[in-house]
């Protein structure tokens, strides 16, 4: 059976005793596309380290929602890694 991007989906935080460390909390999609897309652009990599998706009875890691995006069959437009470093540098001068 092929993955379908247009299946719900559920994002879990890594389960992880120390609540100042969970970044973010459960959240449902209405499409396993926005989640993963969400996943690997919005969160920051120490949330996505140990956080898993579940897709109807198939869970992924952080290493198979890397693969999932990077597919050719992601439907969604990706952000550029000029946009990533961009943002990784507002970061740092907002950390400054």
């Amino acid at each position: 059976m092929a993955f379908s991007f247009d299946t719900a989906a559920e994002l879990f935080p890594a389960a992880i005793r120390k609540k100042k460390r969970a970044g973010f909390a459960y959240r449902r999609f209405d499409n396993a596309a926005d989640a993963v897309r969400f996943a690997i652009e919005e969160l920051p990599a120490d949330s996505l380290n140990g956080a898993y998706l579940q897709v109807d009875e198939a869970r992924f890691d952080q290493k198979g929602i890397r693969s999932l995006y990077d597919s050719e069959a992601f439907p969604l437009e990706r952000r550029s890694p000029a946009a990533d470093a961009d943002a990784a540098q507002e970061a740092k001068e907002d950390a400054a």
